[in-house]
C-alpha cells in the first residue's frame, strides 16, 4: 500500500502546473530550527526565504507565489518522499531596504526588493542518512550574463538535515543580513554575508554553484528529489568561484563571510554562497544563499582606491625584498588624501601625499587606510592589507653534461629570512614542469632553453628566476648509403662533432677523422659505424653502408603496391655506377604523363593530380650520364596493385 501511495505522489510530481513565470525570483535560501524529539521523531521548523523584485516583477507573478510547495525526502537512495505539503503560505513579507546612501551619487538606481518567509513544521523518522527539503521554481531572470539559457532554467533551494552520525541535532546557520540592491561599478565592494549559528558551530563561506530547478511549462511543480544539477556557466569567463568580473578581483574571506572586489562590468549575475558548519573538526552541514547581483552605473563622484597586487584577499602586496613599501593610489575625484600606514602603538605612520613611500620597522602584517578628500562633504576610504616580509629570493645552479638525452641537475639556491620554503615551481622551457625542490631533467634535442623556477615561503612571498641553459645540438651522421662499383672509391664525410672514429677501418685510409677515403678493389656489403664525441663531450653513433658491385646496372621493380602499409608504396629505380640521372617519368596507357623528377630519389606514390591512379600498368623512362660521360635513357613498364 505504502509503494502504491509513493507512486501516485510521484505521478503527482509530474503533472505539469499553471504557468506562472518566476523571473521576479532574484534569490533564495531554506534554513531550519531544531524543535524537539521522541524516541522515534525529530521535529524542524523549515524556512523557506525568497527575494522578490516588485520594481520589475509582475505583481500576478508575485501574488503565485504563495502558497509555497515543499517537499522532504531521505538521503538514503532512492531519496524516499517523506513529506509533501502543497499549502505553507508566508508568514512574513518585509520590503527590504535599500541600505545605500551615499550624497556623492547622484543617480541613486531605483530599487524595490520583498523578503518573503513560509515556514512549515516538519517531523521526520530518525534515521542515519538525513533528509533534504526543496522549492524548485521557474525560470531565472533572461537578463542574467552569467549562466547559459537563464531564462530557460529555474532554481532549487533546499537545506539539508544531516545524518544523527554526524549530529544528533542542529540548528542551521542563518545568515545575517538582507542581500545587496545597489552594487555601483568600478566601486569597491564590501558586503558582509556572514552567518549565526545557534549550537554554537565554526563556520566557514566559499562562493559555490547554484542549482537547476524547475523548467518548461511547469514552472511551479512539486520539488523532486535530489540529486540536483549544477547550473551551467558561461566558462571560461564565469564559474562559481567566479561569478563576476572584478578587479581587484571578486573574493570571500572564507572566515568571516565578507566580500570584496571593485565589479567593472554591468549586468546582472547569479552569486550563490555556501556557509559550512563545523563541529568537532568535521563539516556537519551547508546552508546555500543564491542572489542575483546587479551591477549598475552609479556615477560615483569621488572613489578611494588602492589596488591589490597580491592574490592574498585584500592584501595590497607582500613584500619581501625590504622594508621599504610604495604605495599606489587609483583614486578617483580627491584632491587630497590621508594615509594610515597601520603601525600599532604610534600616531606619526601617516602621510598626506598622493602616493607616498613607508619604511617599517619590522616584519609583520599591516592594515593601511587611505581617506580620499577627508573632512568634505564627500569623502571616501578603503582599507587593504601590507604583508612585510623581507627577504625572499630566487635563484638557482645546473650541473651535468649539456647533452641531448643526459640528466641535468638543477639545484635551487633559493634564500629567505622567515622559513620554510614551501612550493617550487620549475618551468623547463621544453614543455616540462616540476613541483620538486631539486628536480633532473633530460633535455630531448639541443637547444637554449628559458628555464624558470618560481618560488614561495611560508608567508606567501613569491619570486621568480629565470637562466638560459644550454643543451649541445648534436647530431652524428655518418652521411647516406651508397652503392659504387668495384674498383672505385668513395670520400666519406662524418659530421656532428669534432672527434670521429670509423669502425671497422678496412679499405679507408685514416679511420680516426670525419671524412676517411675508401677504396674497395672487391664486391661486397660494407657497413660503417662512426662514434662521434662533440666539444661539450656528447658522443653518439651513426652508421652508413657501402655496397659493392661488379659493374653498373639499374635495379627496377616490375610491381609496387601504394596502399599506406610502408611496404613497396613508391616506385623508383635504382641505379649502381652512374655518374648522374637526368629524370625520372611515368606515362599512363594513353602515353600522358602523369609523373616527372629530375631527383631519382623521390620516386612515383601512384598518384596523379593528387588523385589515386587506377590498377594497372604503367611505362617509366630514365635519362642517364654514365660513368664516362656519355648520356642515354632506358625505358619499361611496372604494374601498379591495390
Amino acid at each position: 500500500m505504502k509503494s502504491l501511495v509513493y507512486k501516485i505522489l510521484l505521478l503527482l510530481l509530474l503533472v505539469p502546473g499553471t504557468r506562472v513565470l518566476a523571473s521576479h525570483i532574484v534569490g533564495g535560501e531554506v534554513t531550519y530550527k531544531y524543535l524537539s524529539s521522541t524516541s522515534t521523531t525529530d521535529k524542524y521548523l523549515i524556512s523557506l526565504t525568497i527575494y522578490e523584485d516588485c520594481l520589475n516583477g509582475l505583481v500576478g507573478a508575485i501574488e503565485d507565489d504563495n502558497p509555497a510547495f515543499l517537499a522532504a525526502y531521505s538521503m538514503q537512495a532512492p531519496f524516499g518522499l517523506v513529506e509533501l505539503d502543497t499549502t505553507v503560505n508566508y508568514v512574513s513579507s518585509v520590503n527590504v531596504p535599500a541600505n545605500f546612501t551615499n550624497a556623492c551619487v547622484s543617480n541613486i538606481p531605483e530599487v524595490c526588493l520583498l523578503k518573503k518567509t513560509f515556514s512549515k513544521i516538519f517531523t521526520f523518522p530518525k534515521n542515519d542518512s538525513g533528509y533534504v527539503v526543496a522549492y524548485q521554481r521557474c525560470c531565472r531572470n533572461a537578463q542574467v550574463v552569467n549562466i547559459l539559457n537563464p531564462g530557460d532554467h529555474g532554481a532549487t533551494y533546499f537545506c539539508l538535515i544531516p545524518p544523527r552520525t554526524l549530529a544528533a541535532t542542529n540548528n542551521s546557520a542563518v545568515f545575517t543580513n538582507f542581500p545587496p540592491q545597489i552594487i555601483c561599478i568600478n566601486n569597491p565592494l564590501y558586503y558582509d554575508n556572514s552567518a549565526t549559528d545557534a549550537d554554537g558551530d565554526s563556520l566557514t563561506y566559499e562562493f559555490c554553484s547554484a542549482v537547476e530547478g524547475a523548467n518548461g511549462d511547469n514552472n511551479k511543480p512539486y520539488p523532486l528529489p535530489p540529486p540536483y544539477d549544477n547550473v551551467a556557466y558561461k566558462s571560461p569567463t564565469y564559474s562559481a568561484q567566479h561569478p563576476f568580473t572584478a578587479y581587484p578581483i571578486l573574493q570571500i574571506d572564507p572566515n568571516t563571510g565578507i566580500i570584496t572586489g571593485t565589479p567593472n562590468r554591468l549586468g546582472r549575475y547569479l552569486v550563490t554562497v555556501c556557509c559550512h558548519e563545523w563541529r568537532n573538526g568535521k563539516m556537519i552541514n551547508t546552508v546555500k544563499r543564491e542572489f542575483q547581483f546587479v551591477v549598475t552605473d552609479c556615477s560615483k563622484v569621488v572613489v578611494a582606491c588602492i589596488p591589490q597586487f597580491s592574490t592574498d584577499i585584500n592584501t595590497y602586496i607582500v613584500e619581501c625584498e625590504n622594508f621599504t613599501v610604495n604605495f599606489v593610489n587609483c583614486s578617483t575625484g580627491g584632491f587630497s588624501y590621508h594615509w594610515d600606514f597601520g603601525v600599532p602603538g604610534i600616531t606619526s605612520d601617516t602621510s598626506n601625499e598622493a602616493q607616498p613611500s613607508y619604511t617599517y620597522a619590522d616584519t609583520g602584517i599591516y592594515t593601511v587606510k587611505l581617506v580620499v578628500n577627508p573632512g568634505s562633504t564627500c569623502p571616501d576610504s578603503i582599507s587593504r592589507f601590507v604583508k612585510v616580509f623581507p627577504t625572499f629570493h630566487t635563484a638557482f645552479s645546473d650541473s651535468g653534461t649539456q647533452c641531448p638525452g643526459l640528466p641535468i641537475q638543477f639545484t635551487d639556491l633559493s634564500q629567505t629570512t622567515i622559513k620554510p620554503i614551501t612550493s617550487w615551481i620549475w618551468n623547463f622551457g621544453d614543455g616540462s614542469f616540476s613541483n620538486d625542490q631539486n628536480p633532473t631533467h633530460i633535455f630531448a634535442t639541443g637547444g637554449t632553453y628559458n628555464v624558470m623556477l618560481v618560488s614561495q615561503n611560508i608567508k606567501n612571498c613569491i619570486d621568480t628566476f629565470v637562466r638560459q641553459v644550454l643543451i649541445e645540438t648534436f647530431k652524428p651522421y655518418a652521411g647516406n648509403d651508397t652503392t659504387i662499383v668495384k674498383g672505385e672509391g668513395i670520400q666519406f664525410n662524418g659530421t656532428g662533432g669534432n672527434n670521429f672514429l670509423w669502425s671497422p677501418s678496412i679499405y679507408l685510409d685514416n679511420p680516426a677523422i670525419n671524412n676517411p677515403y675508401g677504396f674497395y678493389p672487391d664486391t661486397g656489403m660494407f657497413t660503417y659505424t662512426l662514434k662521434v664525441v662533440s666539444t661539450y663531450g656528447c658522443e653518439g653513433y651513426d652508421t652508413v653502408r657501402v655496397w659493392v658491385v661488379n659493374q653498373a646496372a639499374f635495379f627496377v621493380p616490375t610491381a609496387f603496391t601504394p596502399n599506406g602499409d610502408g611496404l613497396n608504396d613508391v616506385f623508383r629505380p635504382v641505379s649502381v655506377g652512374f655518374r648522374a640521372l637526368k629524370s625520372f617519368r611515368v606515362y599512363n596507357r594513353y602515353g600522358q604523363e602523369i609523373y616527372f623528377d629530375d631527383n631519382i630519389n623521390n620516386g612515383w606514390d601512384g598518384t596523379f593530380n593528387h588523385k589515386q591512379c587506377d590498377m594497372g600498368t604503367y611505362y617509366w623512362q630514365v635519362t642517364y650520364i654514365d660513368r664516362f660521360g656519355k648520356e642515354g635513357y632506358m625505358k619499361g613498364d611496372v604494374t601498379l596493385v591495390r
